[in-house]
């Protein structure tokens, strides 16, 4: 098709709305231009990490296309500045509720403040959601909207960086680790696969190779951790969720598939009918409270959970979860009678 010179190329809209992604990379773009320091794409890019020069140049023509950021290069300092000081990107296109939805992840953050993310993800947030502090009553959701503190265990920045190194290029890992029903620290070599949280501790969920099986290990429990130059490839199905997604216990499962049957009393009853434990929970009333009925391969988990109820809970099915309730109930007997 040929054109004529006369003929206008009609142009397009630009697109006033804030890619959900880039965000926190806008903000963290405002912040360095209004510092004064004159930042350039290559400072940039080198700040943020794992982003390339010509995203930073489109979040830079976002911002002065679709958000009018009077955005200037400098070439005497080679970088960007404000042509208005007080200048500072707007809070209302993102959202009233998006930016209330931030900051009150703050307050949720406090479950990892043992973690060496705990600090940069706040930095983060904070930094994101600072001009919410400007006025007003818009932080009264810090003492209203509380997570409370849980135990938790601390990991080491070193644990934590091999891991995260380990996991992003696929390498082994070796390190000595100290189980559960261990006498002393054992050498493990482990091709990492994920990192799990669970009730306020971190675990690294892999391959074990000395076990040749998949194995939990807890974080805070590995010792003189060496990320090896050995290399794996990740299996199609090494994803936690694929072999636990029917019931939600925690981390920690087996390898058959149990058929539950749990009567629960009294205040349990109502307790255990806020929540889904199962995705195949089935919930029956009876006279004195309620029955649930669900498949998991989680039976240490659900034992623990039928035992933590005490009086208010009793196993139905199968026999091998009754047979351990009553093992624990007569163990707890000879200790309550101890002097």
């Amino acid at each position: 098709m040929c054109y004529s010179k006369d003929m206008k190329t009609e142009k397009k809209p630009v697109r006033a709305e804030l890619p959900r992604s880039a965000l926190a990379r806008l903000y963290f773009i405002d912040r360095e231009i209004a510092s004064g320091k004159y930042p350039n794409t290559a400072y940039l890019a080198k700040k943020w990490e794992g982003i390339s020069l010509s995203t930073i140049s489109r979040d830079i023509d976002f911002m002065r296309d679709s958000l009018n950021a009077p955005i200037e290069y400098d070439a005497l300092h080679r970088g960007y500045y404000y042509s208005k000081p007080n200048y500072r990107i707007p809070m209302g296109f993102s959202g009233a509720d998006e930016l209330l939805a931030l900051s009150m992840t703050k307050n949720i953050l406090a479950m990892y403040r043992d973690t060496p993310i705990y600090d940069a993800a706040h930095h983060l947030l904070d930094s994101i959601t600072a001009p919410l502090a400007g006025g007003g009553n818009s932080n009264w959701y810090e003492n209203r909207i509380v997570v409370p503190q849980i135990p938790t265990a601390p990991v080491t920045p070193d644990v934590w960086n091999i891991i995260s190194t380990a996991l992003r290029e696929n390498r082994v890992l070796t390190f000595e680790y100290h189980g559960a029903y261990d006498k002393c620290y054992k050498s493990r070599r482990v091709r990492p696969y994920q990192l799990l949280f669970d009730s306020g501790l971190w675990y690294l969920y892999g391959f074990a190779e000395e076990r040749k099986d998949i194995r939990v290990f807890s974080l805070c429990r590995i010792k003189n951790i060496v990320l090896t130059k050995d290399r794996f490839l990740l299996p199609k199905d090494f994803d936690y969720r694929t072999g636990n997604a029917d019931s939600f216990f925690g981390v920690f499962a087996g390898q058959k598939r149990h058929r539950f049957k749990i009567a629960f009393y009294d205040y349990s009853a109502v307790w255990v009918k806020d929540r889904q434990w199962a995705a195949d929970q089935k919930i029956a009333q009876t006279e004195n409270g309620v029955v649930v009925t669900f498949t998991s391969t989680q039976f240490d988990k659900v034992a623990e959970w039928a035992l933590s109820r005490g009086s208010t809970a009793r196993p139905l099915e199968p026999e091998s979860l009754v047979n351990v309730w009553r093992t624990n109930i007569e163990e707890m007997q000879k200790i309550a009678r101890l002097k």
